[in-house]
Formats: C-alpha cells, structure tokens, sequence
C-alpha cells in the first residue's frame, strides 16, 4: 500500500537529499544520500541519483512506498 504525502515547497526549491530528511523517511542527510545514489529514489517517473537535484513544485518523487508531490 502507498503512502502519499503532500510537501508545500516554501522556496524556489529543494534539494532531493534534505527532502527526505525533511520528511522523515531517512534519519541522516549521509543515508538519503546513500538510497539516491543506489537508485532507490524516482523523480517524475525515472530512477535518480543526483542527490542535490533541486526539486521544484509540479514534481512527483517515489521513495519506497512513499508517494510525495510538491506542491
């Protein structure tokens, strides 16, 4: 079962990593930085390993079973 969690982006962007510190769904920057770079993260639809990719509004990210959609 997914879980999909709505994030309200308060800047122009956020980087990939501190989102899922953010979040809660790793508990160090070192460990979001370890799951994107082994490819266990989606943005809008394919697998990405840029860990500081900027993550802008309108974007979807697929982490697990996690769902998150900025807004």
């Amino acid at each position: 079962m997914n879980k999909t969690i709505s994030f309200n982006l308060q800047n122009k962007f956020i980087e990939l990593n501190k989102l899922l510190k953010v979040l809660s769904l790793v508990e160090t920057g070192g460990q979001a930085n370890k799951m994107i770079s082994e490819g266990l993260v989606e943005y809008n639809g394919k697998i990405e390993t840029r860990k500081r990719l900027k993550v802008k509004k309108g974007d979807n990210i697929i982490f697990g079973n996690v769902i998150i959609s900025v807004l």
